[in-house]
């Protein structure tokens, strides 16, 4: 691998950073306490092309390779990994599916506006049952005549509030398993369909999530995304995008977590000395810098994986994926320590950074199943062909 990055890349680099700083960091506070989304700050990053990310320009898209896209959500996350998460979504599931598996009308109708930021869109997938077992969701569908049927909820979805459409899965028959698995786009509009918004939450608070309900929910034939049965294919096709996505943003909130403890411990005067000379709080300074950076190099080999075009990656993913998130929660903790007292106070970041950080471990697939995958990988069980 070359660590050496690109005019290009650093350019990109810089610009996230300097966005992040001018128009993120004055509002992240408060829009986290009002638990609210900020469109306002994603209409700016939709100017700036910061949505688009590896989505081919003739879609919409940046175009722009992975380790590029882990650059960019890495220095946005460092402020705010929400913001970090609005950068990856065309990326991921909710733009990759559509692109691999969509029909030319469905990439024009929902894949061009979100890439260019001018709707945004939604990935409904776990279920109040069903999380980690994708395959075994209860959501149902019939075909009716030039028409689908959908019944059933989705939770813990993001865009409840905002997104335009969705993409979402249901199945043709419980007793069939994965092959009855159908993927579709349904719109925010169509009859019988519902949102209900989860509010007061831990963490994640900027993230509008909750509930996507279906009740005889009327779908258009034409809104089937690949074919009938392959629902879980699609639903599976950006799984290392999504991971590549969370990882980056893990390792964006271990290094503020790094660049906080620092810059505070050499502030804070304790017993006449600053805390940064005390040999316990450099000793979880050490932990903060070793678990970022090889975090940091982790996510690193996941994108350079994907821009050599492999698409599989998925031992890499789920190591990178729990590694990162397991250092960003640590790192917070010893940040919120290392802060005392004023770790809880909103007028230092550690507080919310360890209320995040906790909830990067369950998205893109808990870390207890990471840690299955990869001893699976490595005992011999699973595979990937390339």
């Amino acid at each position: 691998m070359d660590f050496n990055l690109t005019d290009e890349q650093r350019m990109y680099k810089e610009m996230v950073r300097e966005f992040a700083q001018r128009e993120v960091l004055p509002h992240v506070i408060d829009y986290d306490r009002e638990e609210r989304y900020p469109l306002e700050i994603v209409q700016k990053m939709a100017v700036l092309g910061l949505l688009g990310g590896v989505i081919p320009e003739q879609y919409g898209g940046a175009g722009i390779d992975y380790i590029t896209l882990a650059l960019g959500i890495e220095e946005m996350a460092k402020v705010c990994i929400h913001m970090g998460s609005v950068m990856g979504r065309a990326s991921g599931l909710v733009g990759s599916a559509i692109l691999k598996y969509g029909s030319e009308e469905q990439k024009q109708k929902y894949l061009v506006p979100l890439a260019k930021g001018e709707r945004s869109g939604g990935t409904g997938v776990t279920e109040p049952h069903s999380g980690t077992d994708v395959a075994a969701m209860e959501a149902t569908v019939r075909r009716e005549g030039d028409h689908y049927i959908l019944n059933g909820c989705k939770t813990w979805i993001s865009g409840v509030d905002f997104a335009s459409w969705f993409l979402t899965f249901a199945t043709l028959d419980k007793k069939a398993g994965p092959k009855a698995i159908c993927a579709f786009i349904v719109d925010r509009d169509a009859p019988g369909f519902s949102t209900r918004a989860f509010k007061n939450k831990v963490g994640f608070r900027p993230s509008s999530v909750g509930e996507l309900i279906f009740e005889d929910c009327f779908v258009p034939k034409e809104n089937l995304v690949g074919k009938e049965g392959e629902g879980l294919r699609v639903a599976m096709c950006a799984v290392t995008n999504g991971r590549l996505s969370v990882a980056a943003r893990a390792v964006g909130l271990s290094q503020a977590c790094l660049d906080a403890s620092v810059k505070y411990a050499k502030e804070r005067i304790v017993f006449g000395k600053p805390t940064a000379t005390y040999q316990f709080v450099q000793g979880k300074i050490a932990d903060m810098v070793v678990g970022t950076e090889s975090a940091r190099f982790l996510l690193y080999r996941l994108a350079f994986l994907k821009d050599q075009g492999v698409e599989r990656a998925r031992q890499e993913a789920a190591i990178a994926k729990y590694y990162s998130t397991e250092v960003a929660l640590r790192s917070a903790s010893d940040a919120v320590q290392i802060h005392g007292a004023y770790g809880c106070s909103e007028e230092y970041h550690v507080g919310r950074y360890f209320r995040d950080a906790k909830f990067l471990q369950i998205v893109e697939g808990v870390n207890d199943l990471q840690k299955i995958l990869i001893a699976e990988y490595a005992l011999g069980y699973r595979s990937d062909r390339r």
